[in-house]
């Protein structure tokens, strides 16, 4: 995704800030803040950060889990299901 149409100054931000929020919440955008002529902040809207924080938790799962494999601490699904019915037996 390209940014061009969703950078602005911070000048911007400090004199159209009700309406910067209104904007990210309705298009969902990340908005690029510049302070110099230099990008300096990224904003978005809190479902959007929501959706990307729960979406870097698994790709952190995944990686653990690749990690686990490639050290060979993995057992056979079989064993795994066979541990897990007994467990709900003896509740």
């Amino acid at each position: 995704m390209r940014y061009l149409n969703h950078v602005k100054p911070i000048s911007y931000l400090k004199a159209n800030a009700a309406e910067v929020l209104s904007k990210l919440a309705k298009e969902r955008e990340p908005l690029v803040i510049t302070q110099n002529g230099e990008a300096k902040a990224v904003l978005q809207d809190v479902a959007s950060y929501q959706e990307t924080q729960e979406t870097l938790a698994l790709l952190k799962i995944l990686a653990l889990g690749n990690r686990e494999v490639e050290e060979g601490r993995v057992n056979p699904a079989a064993d795994v299901i066979s541990r897990l019915r007994s467990r709900k037996a003896a509740d």
